[in-house]
């Protein structure tokens, strides 16, 4: 297989395996809102669009959920080519899969609320509550890391040694 075809499905994987979990994440979490407040997706996207635009992202035009859901894409496809990355290079992620599933849902969990959210205009969080941590932690590994687990041990079954 030539280099660029290696790169050329290389970006098709990241692109495609992108799209799915950064759906099924938004849609756990339009859930999870829908069930606490009774609402629609819109607060939960504008909560994301305040990331950038600050307070004005919950008075302005429509618009803002657009670029609520751009920017959790951005995050999903980021999350999505470090673990790409990650399978590719570092024989352990691929030696254990059990382990490295949880531990990047938590590492995902910690960038987003201990990194990202504290840099970003989002409102200032609630204070950590341990069922919600939990709670948010698996989600990320069930609709972020165990599907990107998943997809790559398929994609790349004959192309590692064991």
């Amino acid at each position: 297989m030539s280099s660029q075809t290696t790169k050329t499905n290389g970006v098709k994987l990241i692109l495609l395996s992108g799209l799915l979990v950064g759906t099924l994440d938004i849609l756990a979490a339009c859930t999870d809102y829908y069930i606490a407040t009774g609402k629609g997706p819109e607060g939960l996207l504008r909560y994301i669009a305040s990331g950038v635009f600050g307070q004005s992202a919950f008075t302005r035009s429509s618009s803002m959920m657009l670029w609520g859901l751009l920017f959790h894409f951005i995050i999903a496809y980021s999350f999505t080519f470090l673990f790409y990355f990650m399978y590719r290079r570092w024989n352990f992620v691929r030696r254990y899969p059990v382990a490295v599933v949880i531990i990047y849902g938590i590492f995902m969990w910690a960038v987003t609320t201990q990194v990202i959210l504290p840099l970003s205009n989002t409102p200032p969080a609630a204070p950590l509550i341990l069922w919600k941590v939990v709670k948010a932690t698996l989600v990320l590994i069930v609709m972020i890391s165990l599907p990107l687990m998943l997809i790559h041990k398929r994609v790349f079954r004959n192309s590692f040694a064991t």
